[in-house]
Parts: C-alpha cells; sequence; structure tokens
C-alpha cells in the first residue's frame, strides 16, 4: 500500500500538468482567458482562433511542440499576435508565467484604422484584420485629449482611478484594477487620471 505522502506528491505533480484557465469575457467577438503556468505547464488548448496573447510577468516560455522555436524570455507587457495554427506555449523557467489569451472568433475585417480617432500618446501595437492593439498610458493627475475606442477588451498593467468626460458635457467615474481584463463598449470621450497612481493598459480592439 502506497504511503499518504507517495499519494499526495503524485497528485501535486498531476495537478501541474494542466493550467486552468480563468475565463474573464466571452462575447461574439473575443474569448477572454487568464492563464498562469507553473514551471513545466503548457497553456490549455483554445478555441482554435487566431489571439493575441499579452503577460502580465516576466519568464521563460517555448512553444510546442519544442522543434519549432527556441526558448524565448518575457516581459511583462510583452504582446504577440498568434494565428490559428501557432503552437502552444509552455513555462520553461523556474517562476510561473502568467498571460491573457484573446481568441477572435470571427472573420476579421481588411479594414485598416490605423491611428483613426486614438489619442496621439497611444502606441500601435499590432493591426492586422482580426484586430488593432495599442498600448494606454496616463500619468497621475493628467488627461488626455477627446479620443475615439471601439469595443474593446482592455488588459490592465497598473491600475489608476479614473474618469471619462464624454462630448455632452456628463462625466463618469471608470476604474481598472492592476492585473485585470474587462471588456468595454466603444465610446468618444476624454481621460482623466484622477488617483495617484500612473495608469498603463492596453486595448484589444476586435474587427
Amino acid at each position: 500500500m502506497k504511503s499518504p505522502f507517495l499519494i499526495f506528491t503524485a497528485l501535486c505533480a498531476w495537478t501541474l500538468v494542466t493550467a486552468a484557465p480563468v475565463e474573464k469575457v466571452k462575447n461574439g467577438r473575443v474569448v477572454v482567458q487568464d492563464i498562469t503556468l507553473q514551471p513545466g505547464e503548457t497553456e490549455p488548448a483554445g478555441g482554435g482562433f487566431p489571439s493575441v496573447t499579452l503577460f502580465f510577468s516576466d519568464g521563460v516560455i517555448v512553444k510546442t511542440p519544442a522543434d519549432k522555436t527556441a526558448t524565448t524570455k518575457v516581459n511583462r507587457g510583452v504582446t504577440v499576435f498568434r494565428d490559428a495554427t501557432a503552437a502552444r506555449i509552455s513555462a520553461a523557467g523556474s517562476t510561473p508565467v502568467r498571460f491573457v489569451r484573446i481568441e477572435f472568433p470571427g472573420a476579421g475585417l481588411d479594414d485598416v484604422w490605423g491611428r483613426t480617432g486614438l489619442s496621439p500618446n497611444y502606441q500601435l501595437l499590432i493591426e492586422n484584420r482580426y484586430a488593432r492593439v495599442y498600448d494606454i498610458k496616463i500619468s497621475a493627475g493628467t488627461s488626455e485629449p477627446l479620443h475615439t475606442h471601439h469595443d474593446r477588451v482592455v488588459v490592465c498593467f497598473s491600475g489608476a482611478k479614473l474618469r471619462h468626460a464624454f462630448p455632452d458635457g456628463h462625466e463618469e467615474d471608470s476604474s481598472i484594477q492592476t492585473d485585470d481584463s474587462l471588456w468595454r463598449k466603444g465610446q468618444t470621450h476624454v481621460g482623466k487620471n484622477i488617483g495617484t497612481t500612473n495608469f498603463w493598459a492596453i486595448a484589444v480592439e476586435p474587427k
């Protein structure tokens, strides 16, 4: 008969085989999963759709099967587009790797949005037929000019207390917590950081 210690050890090893994703958003436009890989774990299979991956943590990853790519270091905020045939990733280092995977089940559009509607301080990271992805930073106590967003997923790397001022004159508080991922409807507004922390997020607009 196996000892309780050996049984416990085997169960612990088994639980590290498959990462359990946390579903953050699911609608007709996107499927958003928050995934943490322990060392040696591989991400669970997705829906087989094109996707954008945004890393919450520094770490080392390798795509599987391993013979298709070298081991890669990633840093917090790194954002990567992956097509429907892309291999899954594994945590290859000694620390967990946390990321958000945003899948696009739709066919996408050929439209090119470029910087249309965006605030001048935004950095455009990725654009293709499936999504437009851009980096947003608003320092504490500052505002950005009037701009327009499409429907989007907002992935927050540094949370802040925000206030949005709309063209009709009304204002709404719209804060977001560090390491959260939320679905936001498209709108035109002025963004104000009314808190004491700098705001950093990456917006992913599905087409």
